[in-house]
């Protein structure tokens, strides 16, 4: 089986993409700047971006260049729920840069300092402590935690003398906090109004930058995941950088999720207003390339590869060929099995050759199902669905090859839930052999016998038609064991 998570290794001839990023970044007449990398759920955004950061990491090695970049990872679905999407990722980038001056005090101080302006803003807090700053009280976040001990006095819901004791110290140590807190806040030269600190805040952070003299790059990933208040609330934090020296803002999201999120924070904005939203933030908008038969052709060749754990050294042949022939797709015929089973002698190994024989059988209908749509994550969960089925027949005793089980579980996928649990009440009804399947193999393709169908098949004719084209051929075979296998996704014998 596989893993669902994004990869070093480019699979998708994702290569020349992120090559083009970071010739971007690279360009110090590029920046700042900010990028958004565009693509549906399962698309391989995550994996373009590890790509982008390997390629970073070693453009040292590839241009001769001493140039060194402060990468930052921020994964806005991970604070959901548990921190403010702003003051997390401001945290995050303050946290690296204290990192990256660790060895030059006076730009350690300066970053230092930098920090303690984030921690300034966190303790603003929220709630009433927002009704308390409007008013020119700083509260730091110590307001809602005050009234919460003073609560537990007011009604300590016990008769514990300990208890109340314990409650009687929170309450002070709340007030010396508070005490303190307020008296490094309001100090004669701390600037306190929003536009003045913002703009000590970008002040910081410019002199920062320009002294390291290295690029800072905020890779952030699955802002698509968040509630929709999250989602801006990490745009509107990533406004504060925007066109300051030697930072690039690199967004991977589903951009239509991201229009949706604005249109539901912004309540009433329009279509247009919401495309606006977007392009003042993102300059640079970069679409992930949709996933052809050519390259899930590609992609099933490395999965299998990877199961079938031929060596690293086989596996970076391998991938370098396929990625030589995506390349050159437009001119050339796709690369042969016998050719990539020549590296190393793989040819040997059986089991590796039937299941690139396999993958060239279905990934034209991976490709261009409207169900699939060669969506990467979409077709790895579709493969581990059937290794997990090939392993419980094989527990089980079952003789059941995995070629079956495969087209059956593509039906399953493409066909939807009610056309196919209408094809398999015809294996359970008509003995494992339902005779809609031998028409369907015997049909002449410049016939139409749609009218046969089930009415739930009725919306996806072209799909069954194309599927029951697909090897290995099905008529005669009894269906009953590869069904059962399926029964916890569809509810048999009814």
């Amino acid at each position: 089986m596989w893993s669902d998570k994004e990869s070093e290794i480019d699979y998708l001839n994702f290569g020349e993409v992120s090559e083009l990023i970071v010739d971007i970044l690279a360009s110090p007449d590029m920046l700042p700047v900010s990028l958004g990398i565009f693509g549906n759920w399962g698309a391989g955004k995550s994996s373009l971006l590890k790509l982008v950061e390997r390629n970073l990491t070693s453009i040292e090695d590839r241009e001769n260049s001493k140039q060194e970049y402060i990468i930052v990872n921020f994964d806005a679905w991970l604070y959901q729920g548990y921190d403010d999407a702003r003051l997390a990722l401001l945290e995050t980038i303050a946290t690296k840069l204290c990192e990256a001056t660790k060895g030059n005090k006076t730009l350690f101080d300066k970053a230092k300092n930098f920090s303690s302006r984030v921690d300034l803003w966190r303790m603003m807090g929220l709630g009433a402590e927002a009704i308390a700053l409007a008013h020119g009280i700083p509260t730091g976040g110590i307001l809602n935690r005050g009234i919460s001990s003073v609560g537990k006095l007011i009604n300590p819901g016990t008769d514990d003398e300990e208890t109340k004791h314990k409650n009687y110290e929170e309450l002070a140590k709340e007030g010396k906090d508070l005490k303190d807190t307020a008296s490094a806040i309001l100090k004669p030269d701390r600037k306190n109004t929003p536009p003045q600190q913002i703009s000590a805040f970008r002040k910081e952070y410019s002199e920062i930058l320009q002294e390291l003299k290295k690029p800072l790059i905020v890779i952030i990933d699955n802002l698509d995941r968040c509630l929709p208040a999250n989602a801006i609330h990490t745009l509107e934090a990533m406004r504060l950088f925007l066109f300051l020296p030697n930072t690039a803002f690199i967004i991977a999201a589903d951009e239509d999720m991201i229009r949706g999120a604005v249109a539901d924070y912004f309540k009433g904005t329009s279509d247009r207003h919401q495309i606006d939203y977007i392009d003042k933030l993102i300059q640079i908008p970069i679409r992930v390339p949709k996933a052809g038969i050519r390259e899930i052709r590609s992609y099933l060749f490395m999965l299998f590869a990877i199961q079938n754990r031929i060596s690293k050294s086989s596996l970076d042949s391998l991938r370098d060929l396929l990625e030589e022939s995506l390349r050159n797709s437009w001119k050339e015929e796709p690369i042969s099995i016998e050719k990539l089973l020549s590296i190393d002698n793989l040819k040997d190994d059986k089991e590796l050759a039937t299941a690139f024989e396999l993958a060239d059988r279905i990934a034209r209908i991976l490709a261009t199902s409207p169900k699939i749509q060669g969506n990467p994550r979409i077709v790895k969960r579709l493969l581990n669905t059937i290794k997990m089925r090939s392993k419980t027949a094989q527990r089980r005793g079952m003789d059941l090859d995995e070629n079956i089980i495969t087209k059956l579980a593509i039906f399953e996928r493409c066909a939807g839930a009610d056309a196919t649990l209408e094809f398999y009440r015809m294996i359970d009804h008509e003995a494992g052999k339902p005779k809609i399947i031998k028409e369907l193999e015997e049909l002449d393709g410049s016939k139409d016998t749609s009218s046969n169908y089930p009415k739930s098949w009725l919306d996806n004719a072209e799909f069954i038609k194309q599927w029951s084209k697909l090897k290995p051929a099905l008529q005669g075979i009894d269906l009953r064991g590869a069904v059962y296998l399926s029964r916890e996704t569809m509810q048999m014998g009814v």
